[in-house]
């Protein structure tokens, strides 16, 4: 970090602005929504910024002794003598200081600021890109309403008797979520504290709903963090627990809450750090010790990732469970190597095939597979590649039909490779491509060279 962001308590303190035009006004303005005493020194001094309440306003060049009783202070003129100088003195007395637009010359910055006030949100790029900063904040307009205010103060309301109530941090943390993140929080943000006021009583009433665990499925997609869902990235930052495995990237995994354990579980072809049935089962012991698991999966949980599985057990044993469906690997992938999985001239349907079954072999629907017109996007097929070409060849696709492998797709390091299904074998051979791999079979692929150029880019 090039500062340590800290919020500070200005209420009731004098701060100095020197400078008296429009800039001046607009600091002096956050100043005061803060609680703030001003005081403003220029030789011209903005009448409107003059007559702000708890504005003491001096018309003067600025002097050392005006810094007499600071607590802070903003420079806020165009010139920089002036500038340097009040940045000079407030340094040799130890008060913060910030020259507008001049960071060589600040202590501290003046972030944007989102209020939503008691939460606050502050963004800085350290005067590097201010606009960025505030297009940051405004992105963040549209998704933090201003009666999150309401559900703060709210919040705060209750601090003390939950903290009284629920004892360990663990489960409080796990409580306050539950509660705004739920029906509480949507009767607060529509106004109606009374229920909610209600509904967080009967919540602490009842221990069960403290301790309860949870599972949450969730799809991380083929391995761009961009191509998460807004729902599993909440979730993500509510697990108590994450069990990751091989086919979700590293930034995605990082993306999870920070002080949250994770688990590693394998599934790599023929190398499972823990077999399915055991997976399953510690999803269970997990959930049952009260703690909400994240279940990350590549993709999504219920294409080829055996989601199904994994709730039947979640069902058996009664534990709850969310589903956040992920973009598949097919749509992703496809997309990120420019290749369109349907076209009006290429194809009009597209089926979707695994590479390997239960017993390792192939033995696929050779001939609902080879049918023109057709797409098949095939995973976990790399190491039966050969096979693969040779049975659709023997079942009527023609040799010449185009094929393409894409390694890693969506993340940096994608590696698009294309033949046909005469060729590509020997081609990946000598490319020594490796897992995670999706096999696009079809004429679509041809499109590829017109619009890879045109494709997304991996983050």
């Amino acid at each position: 970090m090039d500062y340590l962001p800290i919020f500070l308590n200005v209420k009731k303190q004098l701060c100095l602005v020197v400078g008296g035009g429009e800039i001046a006004k607009r600091k002096a303005g956050v100043l005061l929504d803060a609680g703030a005493h001003v005081r403003v020194v220029a030789p011209e001094i903005d009448p409107a910024l003059a007559k702000m309440p708890h504005v003491e306003s001096i018309v003067a060049r600025f002097e050392a002794h005006h810094l007499d009783g600071v607590t802070l202070i903003i420079a806020a003129t165009n010139d920089r003598d002036v500038n340097i100088l009040v940045s000079r003195i407030a340094r040799e007395r130890n008060i913060p200081v910030n020259v507008v637009d001049d960071p060589e010359l600040c202590s501290f910055i003046m972030p944007a600021i989102l209020d939503r006030s008691p939460l606050m949100v502050a963004f800085s790029s350290g005067g590097a890109s201010p606009v960025l900063t505030r297009m940051m904040r405004g992105k963040l307009e549209t998704i933090i309403p201003q009666n999150y205010s309401r559900l703060a103060a709210f919040a705060e309301r209750f601090r003390e008797q939950v903290k009284l109530r629920v004892s360990s941090p663990a489960k409080r943390r796990i409580f306050w979520e539950n509660a705004l993140d739920g029906v509480v929080a949507e009767k607060v943000l529509t106004g109606d504290e009374r229920s909610a006021e209600a509904m967080l009583q009967q919540m602490l009433a009842s221990e069960d709903n403290i301790v309860r665990g949870e599972v949450y499925l969730v799809g991380a997609g083929p391995g761009d963090p961009d191509l998460l869902t807004f729902r599993a990235l909440r979730l993500m930052q509510k697990a108590d627990v994450v069990v990751y495995d091989n086919l979700v990237s590293k930034p995605i995994v990082e993306m999870t809450r920070r002080d949250a354990e994770r688990i590693f579980v394998g599934k790599k072809r023929a190398d499972h750090t823990l077999r399915q049935e055991e997976i399953n089962e510690l999803l269970v012991r997990l959930a049952k010790q009260g703690k909400r698991v994240l279940r990350l999966k590549g993709g999504d949980p219920f294409i080829f990732g055996r989601g199904g599985e994994e709730i039947e057990t979640l069902a058996a044993e009664g534990i709850p469970f969310q589903v956040v469906p992920g973009i598949t690997a097919a749509s992703g992938v496809a997309s990120y190597a420019g290749i369109p999985l349907t076209h009006r001239d290429y194809a009009q349907s597209c089926m979707f095939v695994t590479g390997h079954l239960k017993d390792g072999t192939m033995n696929l629907d050779w001939d609902a597979l080879a049918r023109p017109k057709q797409t098949v996007v095939v995973y976990m097929g790399l190491h039966g590649l050969d096979t693969l070409c040779s049975e659709l060849v023997k079942h009527g696709m023609p040799e010449s039909t185009p094929i393409a492998i894409v390694q890693q797709g969506t993340t940096q390091n994608q590696r698009v490779v294309t033949g046909t299904l005469a060729t590509l074998p020997g081609i990946a051979a000598i490319e020594k491509l490796q897992a995670p791999t999706l096999i696009i079979i079809g004429g679509v692929v041809k499109l590829r060279e017109k619009l890879q150029w045109f494709h997304p880019q991996p983050s």
